[in-house]
């Protein structure tokens, strides 16, 4: 099972939909039958790198109301994010560009540290309040995935992978992505939003059921019980 998910690293919706996946595929013993993609999505492009403004300040800008009325839309985004294990810190948060943290992911991906990049990122920017459009960020955490940091900066420096994040924006369009996240399995079926648990749980199981994918077997019991294999018994 293939599942896509178009995600920015800057949507609070996106990071409570990677743990209700997550949770939702160890459910429904589906966590080693799937194979996991993250894809580019920027919600605003247009943001500057290393900005000052608060996220609140961002919000509250974004939809003429006040900083009282920006707090309180998101008490509810941290609510539902507390339900999943996740501390948003909006506070700390900064409004980022969010172009060279998909490059980077991009990057990680080429050399096999997409999952830790893209975990990373996420929980630096919502959990540390970290600023995950500064090269001093990002290097580091290239570096905790493993990745050299010579070679982070070079990319940092260049314009490698920019063509591949706008790849991924150019394909969100095309599908009719007007949100994020997005998941799309097996390029048949599509998820928006972060659903909930139960209903992602639903819906891997009953596609793969339709595609015919067995669930691994969930063992039960603290430790391994009495048994018999190859022609001898445990006693």
């Amino acid at each position: 099972m293939k599942i896509e998910v178009w995600s920015d690293y800057v949507c609070p919706f996106c990071y409570i939909g990677k743990r209700r996946l997550e949770q939702a595929l160890k459910q429904a013993a589906l966590e080693e039958k799937a194979e996991v993609q993250y894809k580019a999505y920027q919600l605003d492009p247009n943001t500057p790198v290393a900005s000052d403004q608060s996220l609140l300040d961002g919000l509250a800008a974004k939809y003429n109301v006040s900083i009282a009325e920006a707090e309180n839309m998101m008490k509810n985004v941290e609510e539902q994010a507390k339900t999943v294990g996740l501390h948003y810190q909006v506070d700390k948060m900064k409004t980022s560009n969010t172009q060279d943290a998909h490059r980077l992911a991009k990057f990680a991906r080429q050399h096999g540290a997409e999952k830790q990049v893209t975990e990373r990122l996420l929980h630096g920017y919502f959990v540390e309040g970290e600023r995950i459009d500064t090269e001093e960020v990002l290097v580091s955490i290239a570096q905790e995935a493993g990745l050299d940091a010579e070679q982070t900066k070079a990319m940092l420096h260049s314009n490698d992978f920019a063509d591949e994040v706008q790849a991924d924006i150019e394909e969100a369009r095309q599908i009719g992505v007007q949100g994020v996240p997005f998941f799309v399995i097996n390029r048949k079926y599509a998820i928006s939003g972060a659903q909930p648990i139960e209903a992602f749980v639903e819906a891997l199981e009953k596609i793969a059921e339709e595609e015919g994918i067995k669930a691994t077997l969930q063992m039960l019991g603290k430790d391994s019980g009495g048994q018999c294999d190859d022609g001898s018994c445990d006693v």
